[in-house]
Order: C-alpha cells, then sequence, then structure tokens
C-alpha cells in the first residue's frame, strides 16, 4: 500500500454482530488489520484485531509471548450483541518473528482464515455524491464504502515515519441501508485541540459519539481517535462528517 506498508485484512466473518437492529457488515465495523513496514533490515507491526470478550486474554498472552506490546483495548461501537472489543498493539523486529507471534495470537480466536466470498462490485448509496461532499475518493469493500483522510503533519513513533495506510488516518464506513439511508461508523484522528470542536459538529447532526481513546503509546504528534455510529440518510450524514472534518488538520 501507499508509504511502503504491507497490510493483512482479517474481518470477523464468523461473527453475526447487531446494533439498534442493524447486521454490522464484516468490512464495515468488524475488519481487524495488521500492517508491516520496513525498519532496515527488521520491520514494524502495528493493527487492531476485532476480538469476543473470552479471546481477548489468550490473545495478549500469545501477543507477549512473542514480544508485540498492547498499546489500547477497548470498544469501538456502543449497544451491540454479542460485545466485541478491539485490541491494538505495536511490535518491532524481524518480520518472519513477528508474523509467527501474530499467527499464534490469531489462532487463538475463531477469526477466519480463508477470503470471503466476494461482494458486489456496486453498491446501494450515491457514492459520487457522498465523495464530493466529504471531498475524498471512497471504495467498495465487502458491501461497505469506505473513505481514509491522511493527516496533513507527519507522524512518527520510535524514529519511523508512520503512513496513513499504517492506521494514521479518519476512517469512515457506510454500509446501505436502502432508501438513500446508510449505518456510519469509524473513527476520527484528532489532535487534543480538535476533539471537542469534532464532538460537537457531530452531535449536531445526529452522530452518536461511541469511543474516545488512544491507539498508540509512543506517537508524535500525540493523537486521539473518536468513533461514531449513526443511521440516518447517507447525504445528511456525510455533511456533518465534512463539517467535523473541516475541524481537523486534514491533508489536501
Amino acid at each position: 500500500m501507499p508509504g511502503d506498508v504491507h497490510r493483512y485484512g482479517f474481518p470477523r466473518s464468523d461473527l453475526h454482530v447487531t446494533v439498534d437492529g442493524v447486521t454490522l457488515l464484516p468490512a464495515f465495523a468488524l475488519g481487524g488489520w495488521l500492517a508491516f513496514k520496513a525498519e532496515g533490515d527488521a520491520a514494524m507491526v502495528m493493527g487492531d484485531l476485532v476480538l469476543t470478550e473470552d479471546e481477548v486474554n489468550p490473545v495478549i498472552s500469545a501477543l507477549q509471548a512473542g514480544g508485540i506490546e498492547q498499546t489500547a483495548l477497548h470498544n469501538h461501537l456502543l449497544r451491540e450483541s454479542p460485545r466485541v472489543m478491539y485490541l491494538h498493539f505495536g511490535g518491532h523486529g524481524d518480520p518472519v518473528a513477528l508474523a509467527r507471534t501474530l499467527r499464534s495470537a490469531l489462532e487463538k480466536t475463531k477469526t477466519p482464515f480463508t477470503a470471503a466470498a466476494a461482494a458486489p462490485a456496486t453498491i446501494d448509496l450515491p457514492a459520487p455524491e457522498l465523495d464530493a461532499t466529504l471531498g475524498a475518493s471512497g471504495k467498495i469493500n465487502g458491501g461497505a464504502y469506505q473513505f481514509a483522510i491522511a493527516r496533513a503533519e507527519r507522524i512518527v513513533e520510535h524514529g519511523v515515519g508512520i503512513p496513513p495506510a499504517a492506521g494514521m488516518a479518519t476512517a469512515i464506513n457506510f454500509q446501505p441501508a436502502g432508501n438513500g439511508r446508510a449505518a456510519i461508523s469509524g473513527d476520527f484522528i484528532m489532535l487534543a485541540s480538535e476533539v471537542n470542536p469534532v464532538i460537537r459538529e457531530l452531535l449536531a447532526g445526529g452522530i452518536d459519539v461511541t469511543a474516545l481513546h488512544s491507539h498508540m503509546l509512543g506517537e508524535e504528534p500525540r493523537f486521539f481517535f473518536m468513533h461514531f455510529w449513526a443511521n440516518d440518510d447517507a447525504l445528511k450524514l456525510a455533511r456533518t462528517l465534512r463539517a467535523a472534518l473541516d475541524r481537523t488538520n486534514r491533508a489536501h
């Protein structure tokens, strides 16, 4: 991917999770991932695994045994059934050794290792209008329409620049709900000074804030991530999301 990132996706297609009567597509809000970036002869790896509550500590133990550290454990959603947790991690070292550790951790879960059936290449959403409203180009993935919007700053951890593809971009996902409506989920990446201006824009447009937290431990500058949820007219939601994005230092 851009920025010399080698990324893997692990959507939890084995789970049937609902929020407010909406069945979540795995690519929409249940997409675990991990990303490698070269560091000379070694590599950095970071990512986010989607776990059931009983999987959390077996996975943490497997990661710790292989020297991969945990950087956050939290919710991304509210009112979901069954409950799911999101585990963020980071590691440095031999890339193959890191991959073996991650494989052993994933084997503590029911995460599928086989690719899901291909989703349709079209989507029941006004994609061109969404692109124009958000000022970005979305892509269809697993039945969802996804945006990744980079920051303007250079983000560094342990002296290594972290590209947007390694989780340092605002993620906005639309799941079609019929008749021009959509469920939305994702997370804003923000400086501390941007957090409450973004909250106010989201609330004013009827979008729920579902979590506010860090994803990393040593990044510079320091960032916070805020997750959100709504189910409403897709273009109305896009206008609110654009107002919130305009409160951040997005790349142009």
